[in-house]
Order: C-alpha cells, then structure tokens, then sequence
C-alpha cells in the first residue's frame, strides 16, 4: 500500500516520543488489564460487520485493540493496523505473531490519522483509542469519516476528564477532548448509536468511555 505521509510537527513528535516509550505503553495497559475489558465490551455490544469487512485500528499502538477485534469477530475480515511510530507498529505486528488466530486478516502499516491511506467511503468500521487526542478533534473527525462508508461505522474510545485521565496525558503527552464536544463533533458526521461507560472496578473504567456512531 502506498501513501504520502504527512505529519504535522506535533504529530510528528508524538511519533517520536511513543518510539521511545512503545514497551511502558504496551506493559502499562496489559497489566491494567485493557484487553480483557475489551473482551467484554465486544461480548456485549457485537461489532455491527460482517465478513469480508474492511476494518481501520486507527493509531493502533502495540496492537491491544487490534487483537481484540481478532477475539471477538469469528469469520473473515480485512484490518489495517495503522500507527505514526514505527516502533509502535513493530510492536503490534509481534504481539500478532505470538498471538493465536488469524494473522493473514491484519496488514500494519505506518500512517498519520490525518492524511490516512484511503480511498472515500472505502471501510465498513474504523476504530480508535487514544489517537484523537493528539490532533485536533474536528479535523481528525472529518478524516475518519472521509474514509467510512454510509452506513458504516466509528468506534471511539476517547479519554474522559478526571485525575486518572490527567495522570496519562501528563505521561503520553496527549490532550483529553471535553465529552461535550466529542459528542457534537461526532454528530457533524455521524448519527451516536450507543455511549457506553466502563465500569469503575475495571482499570479501562477510571479513564475510558465507547462511543459506537454511524456515518451518516
């Protein structure tokens, strides 16, 4: 696959400091327990594809919400890991290797969430954790939903205010957006089918909220 990458300075800077803190990120959210809170949100609230899909992880980090879309979506898909650091991707490609399952589903690749390596309206489903918090919320928005389908759909996991949340963008370098703008830049482009609060006895909950959307 073949595109121009086009990060702007802070983007580009994010890059650099998650090359060099790629196995911290990694151990941090497997020890908190991510991937297992993720099992069970997918358990409950089944992702709205079929097979065949195409499947965007949009700034995939190590691969832990990659992974867990592998768990939980049983048929044949297409998904495209995508993350600015390269020691990021590296990261996530390993972690697939030494993980059971369908490693022909998943292609990685080094991309900027701003300028994505898409056609228009070329996926079915686009995820992201922990990306939109380091580019300005509307233009990463508009970019996501440039690529997603009508009727297609988002699945933000956006971080929410409170102490822990101030905790990670000091240590990750990030800026949390307010819920109330997440929400109103959401609906410039697509129609909130559910949000959905982890609960506060899981680590993911002290810092974590879904929001499902549809293209609209």
């Amino acid at each position: 696959m073949e595109y121009v990458l086009t990060a702007t300075k802070t983007e580009a800077r994010a890059g650099s400091y998650y090359d060099r803190i790629a196995r911290l990120y990694d151990l941090t959210f497997k020890v908190n327990g991510y991937g297992r809170s993720l099992d069970q949100y997918f358990a409950n609230h089944p992702l709205p594809v079929s097979r065949g899909a195409r499947i965007l992880d949009a700034g995939c980090g190590t691969g832990l919400l990659t992974l867990a879309l592998l768990r939980a979506i049983r048929f044949p898909v297409s998904i495209t890991a995508l993350d600015l650091s390269s020691t990021s991707v590296a990261a996530a490609r390993k972690s697939l290797y030494y993980s059971p399952g369908r490693k022909r589903d998943v292609t990685f690749t080094q991309g900027n969430l701003l300028c994505l390596p898409f056609a228009d309206e070329s996926l079915d489903l686009v995820v992201t954790a922990g990306a939109l918090e380091y580019v300005p919320l509307a233009d990463g928005l508009t970019e996501l939903a440039r690529v997603i389908a009508p009727g297609g759909h988002l699945l933000h996991l956006p971080v929410h205010p409170g102490l822990i949340g101030v905790f990670l963008e000091i240590l990750f370098r990030f800026k949390s957006h307010p819920p109330k703008e997440v929400k109103d830049k959401t609906e410039r482009h697509f129609r909130i089918v559910h949000q959905y609060r982890f609960p506060r006895r899981e680590a993911i909950g002290w810092s974590k909220t879904a929001i499902l959307a549809q293209k609209v």
